[in-house]
């Protein structure tokens, strides 16, 4: 008998261990570490502003944009700073891929081959916008200056109206 009770014991401990120990939970974050998180059910952190925090008006919440082939991430300060995104911005916006230099950082090599959680995330953004990143990113590499104007004047990155006409953009696989 006391072997099943020491059993019992201890499968109930491993289980309140797992739960407090190795769960990430968007909520419990500091606003520090949100953005570009990725919550144990693998649906990603997100910045907000809020008037009921006690954290400079802003809190960290649980999006709906699940994340496929990740969970438990907090990203790390290497791929914040090699991937030029700023964790301290409220959410986040594709506008970001109209800006030449925000574009030559998340698809240099630093980023674009160390940091799959960023570059999924811009990945599906672009793909939101009717763009395919890898094909975007080639172009950077090629001519920085012709890929910024062909992406403008393709108008495909120029709000919600592009993004009804994805064709099966939206589903491709991002790269990793």
């Amino acid at each position: 008998m006391s072997s099943s009770m020491f059993f019992i014991f201890f499968f109930a401990s491993t289980l309140f261990l797992q739960g407090s120990l190795g769960e990430i939970v968007c909520e419990d974050l500091p606003t520090e570490v949100c953005s570009f998180s990725i919550a144990s059910s693998g649906k990603r952190c997100l910045l907000e502003n809020s008037y009921e925090s006690e954290n400079g008006g802003r809190q960290c919440t649980t999006s709906q944009v699940m994340v496929e082939r990740m969970s438990e991430h907090i990203e790390t300060d290497e791929c914040v700073k090699a991937c030029g995104v700023d964790r301290s911005s409220v959410g986040i916006s594709s506008d970001t891929l109209l800006e030449p230099q925000s574009v030559s950082k998340i698809c240099s090599e630093p980023c674009y081959l160390n940091c799959p959680n960023i570059v999924d995330l811009y990945f599906n953004l672009a793909a939101g916008e009717g763009v395919f990143l890898p094909d975007l990113c080639e172009k950077q590499r090629r001519n920085p200056h012709r890929a910024m104007i062909e992406l403008m004047s393709s108008g495909a990155a120029a709000g919600p109206v592009a993004s009804q006409n994805l064709g099966g953009l939206a589903d491709a696989p991002a790269p990793i």
